[in-house]
């Protein structure tokens, strides 16, 4: 009965042009008027209330309630409980409000409702609440291990809890069931999660311990962490490293009749000192004709990594190699990547070559891509190369003396191709990079700057040539291919960064209406010299999207350049490996069903490739980040010098010369009451009109360095005195309102503009110059009132 009149509520109330019913309407209309129906219905109405299914409005009428529009996408939390939620990629994140996260974690899909829609006049975001968490994203969390006491233990059947150590998930406490694994107090524990937050445990997980890294006092211990939580394996399996040792240690190049023998060419690598596995080496030579040879040749990774072996399985899970502060965590066992893979001086070994002849323009005229057998003449490291370019070391000029006419031609086609980039508008960020280098026990000793000499600068014009002429060539050829893609920014993006630019006084001119590659290398150069060029560089770069791998090919808007890919290092990057895999393949097979086979296969390659590439981008940077306030922390109440690298709502960011960035927090400038004023990124004093703007050079004194937290704090002892922003709209606006200029006679106007012609115009003549100027000038002055 009770659900025959739910049923027929729910019909009625959906087909009624009605909103909201009395309970006496609907028993009439229903026709429940007789007793026995009548109480029928109200107790199927308190039941349907219960269940959410109806709602009394404020005048007590009976209403369905507003149906949620419910869209799906990946929650991202933020470590102050607050969260946005991606749906689609192109478009702007769902801001989620602390209170309605409903117990989503970091990476989780979840269903949310619109509840504020956006506001693109008031730039204003939407705002949502998650409605249901559909898919977990994390099943382990890596933490540190606190252990109850016995008593504990056997009152609540748990060995004790785990504070996880992503800074995304510190508010979480996952509670360790009293099963499995009983780790030692202070251990490193990876937690497979059995319970997620819910109702009335909304900061609580339980998990089961699955493996002991180690403890927390163990050197590397804190790196390791951060190694594990994100997810990246830090072991081969067995029978990776089985494959591995089963690959021959030297190559016999008569077993290789089909590769074309380049044993006899002057080839070098040139890398940093430390580098142990070489993957590119190159040659150069003038032509005749006044043309220069280059000829790149990378290590065949993809030869010994052949498809759906082992090996291959693991490198394209891994999907890159990871560089982190005192170690690298391989895509490939040392055994193949320090070995038969790395391109050692004085031994053959096989290489993927590609020969370019290019033009003084630096335009590629010719090129060939094959299978080739080499033997590098040196292992060269870009300190020597630049000593001998720039002729500051005579001993090492004369050790290479067979060399060095080669260095100076590779100089010249440096610049060429250099020179040829900046003409078509390749944005370049010379971005300050630091180097953390660490004692036996990981302990930061010194943060040192990174400089790219010409050494470093010449490799990398020559990979770029090798990278885009293959990926024009296979482009050309219509062939199924992954390629390196930087799109366009986005409009609203580039927006935020023009006001930025503007509040800086730097206004950015546009190409007929569009924002060429070519427009940024302009504000780029302009800023160069200034103070604030570091932090323009930054939020340009932040204003772009960011480069992927993609099947399609969209050209590379950073470079400026229509085809792009990555040939150059298949011993770091998996799409590199199959690059070469491609090329080996259309070599041999250029049938309908291979292209076929790669054109469903390249998506899923190059979307999970662009993933993993994230993943070790976040754990270099979180690794970074820890070294950094740890080096700060030995550094306590001493004083830097640096400048305002940002300037937001509750305080002022500050980057030292040594890259480091630290908080001097609103409520510790004491000079003043500060106020924030956006349209400017800058604090102005409330009473004194002290204002503090990006670029200005200040010194501070360092009050706090955690390395949990990664947060440095810093206090101001000084700042650099700069016009005040109350003083300079003061004086626009005086500018603004001074009046116009009255001349008192004719000789006046005609000292000012130019002596009045003596001959009289006629009518349909051009008036003299000094009347033009002046309605102009008048013209100006009436815009400015």
């Amino acid at each position: 009965m009770k659900e025959t009149i739910k049923t027929k509520i729910l019909l009625f109330m959906e087909q009624s042009r009605k909103q909201s019913f009395s309970m006496e309407e609907l028993a009439e209309n229903l026709h429940l008027q007789k007793s026995d129906d009548f109480k029928a219905l109200v107790q199927t109405i308190a039941t349907m209330e219960r269940e959410k299914l109806i709602i009394f409005n404020k005048k007590g009428k009976i209403k369905l309630p507003q149906k949620q529009v419910v869209v799906e996408g990946t929650f991202r939390a933020n470590s102050r409980g607050f969260g946005f939620v991606t749906i689609d990629p192109e478009e702007a994140d769902v801001f989620i409000p602390k209170e309605a996260t409903g117990y989503a974690m970091d990476g989780d899909t979840v269903a949310i409702d619109i509840v504020k829609p956006a506001d693109p006049f008031g730039d204003r975001g939407a705002e949502g609440k998650v409605v249901e968490v559909r898919k977990r994203q994390a099943s382990q969390i890596v933490g540190e291990f606190t252990l109850f006491s016995e008593e504990e233990i056997k009152e609540s059947d748990l060995y004790g809890v785990v504070k996880p150590k992503d800074k995304k998930l510190e508010e979480l406490q996952v509670f360790i069931a009293a099963e499995g694994i009983r780790p030692v107090d202070g251990s490193i524990v990876s937690v497979e999660i059995t319970h997620y937050p819910e109702k009335d445990y909304a900061t609580s997980l339980e998990g089961i311990v699955k493996q002991v890294i180690g403890h927390k006092n163990d050197p590397g211990m804190d790196i390791l962490s951060i190694v594990v939580a994100n997810g990246i394996p830090t072991k081969f399996p067995e029978e990776v490293l089985a494959e591995a040792n089963a690959v021959p240690d030297e190559i016999d190049p008569k077993d290789f009749p089909e590769r074309r023998d380049l044993r006899d060419q002057l080839i070098v690598t040139i890398d940093g000192e430390d580098a142990k596995d070489l993957d590119d080496a190159v040659t150069v030579k003038k032509l005749a004709n006044g043309n220069y040879f280059l000829g790149v040749h990378i290590a065949d990774v993809s030869y010994y990594v052949t498809e759906d072996s082992q090996l291959d399985k693991e490198a394209f899970e891994r999907g890159t190699s990871v560089y982190l502060t005192d170690r690298v965590i391989p895509m490939l066992p040392q055994r193949l990547s320090n070995g038969i893979c790395s391109l050692n001086p004085h031994v053959p070994r096989l290489a993927m070559s590609c020969e370019m002849e290019i033009s003084p323009e630096g335009h590629v005229i010719s090129h060939e891509i094959f299978q080739s057998i080499i033997q590098t003449t040196e292992r060269m490291t870009y300190t020597a190369v630049n000593a001998i370019l720039e002729e500051q070391d005579s001993e090492i000029m004369e050790r290479y003396r067979a060399l060095v006419p080669m260095f100076q031609e590779m100089r010249q086609l440096h610049e060429i191709l250099e020179a040829m980039r900046v003409r078509r508008g390749a944005v370049s960020f010379e971005d300050n990079e630091a180097k953390v280098l660490v004692d036996s026990e990981g302990h930061p000793l010194e943060i040192q700057l990174r400089t790219r000499g010409i050494g470093e600068r010449l490799i990398e014009s020559f990979m770029l040539a090798a990278n885009e002429t293959v990926a024009e060539h296979f482009n050309s050829r219509k062939l199924p291919f992954i390629y390196r893609i930087h799109e366009d920014p986005k409009e609203e993006k580039l927006r935020r960064f023009f006001d930025f630019a503007a509040a800086l006084g730097i206004l950015v001119k546009q190409t007929k209406g569009s924002i060429t590659p070519k427009d940024l290398q302009k504000v780029v150069e302009d800023v160069a010299d200034k103070p604030e060029s570091m932090v323009i560089n930054t939020m340009l770069l932040r204003s772009m999207q960011q480069a992927k791998y993609s099947e399609e090919n969209y050209g590379h808007y950073g470079l400026a350049a229509d085809y792009y890919t990555h040939f150059t290092s298949p011993i770091r990057r998996y799409p590199d490996l199959i690059v070469h895999r491609l090329i080996r393949s259309y070599a041999q097979d250029r049938t309908e069903e291979n292209q076929e086979k790669w054109a469903e296969a390249l998506p899923d390659i190059a979307l999970h490739s662009s993933q993993m590439e994230r993943r070790a981008v976040e754990a270099e940077r979180e690794v970074d980040s820890l070294k950094k306030a740890e080096f700060m922390a030995d550094h306590i109440d001493e004083e830097f010098d640096g400048i305002i690298s940002s300037v937001v709502k509750f305080g002022l960011f500050i980057e030292l010369p040594n890259t480091i960035e630290g908080l001097i927090h609103i409520n510790d400038l004491k000079q003043d009451y500060f106020h924030y004023l956006e349209n400017h990124l800058a604090l102005v004093g409330e009473r004194t009109g002290m204002t503090f703007k990006i670029g200005q050079k200040v010194r501070i004194r360092v009050v706090k360095a955690d390395p949990e937290t990664r947060e440095i704090d810093f206090e101001l002892i000084e700042a650099e005195d700069i016009p005040s922003l109350t003083d300079i709209n003061k004086n626009r606006r005086q500018r603004r309102n001074k009046p116009k200029k009255q001349y008192k006679s004719t000789e006046e106007k005609e000292t000012k503009y130019g002596k009045k012609p003596k001959e009289k115009h006629k009518k349909g003549k051009k008036k003299p110059f000094y009347k033009s100027v002046v309605k102009k000038k008048g013209k100006k002055a009436d815009k400015k009132k």
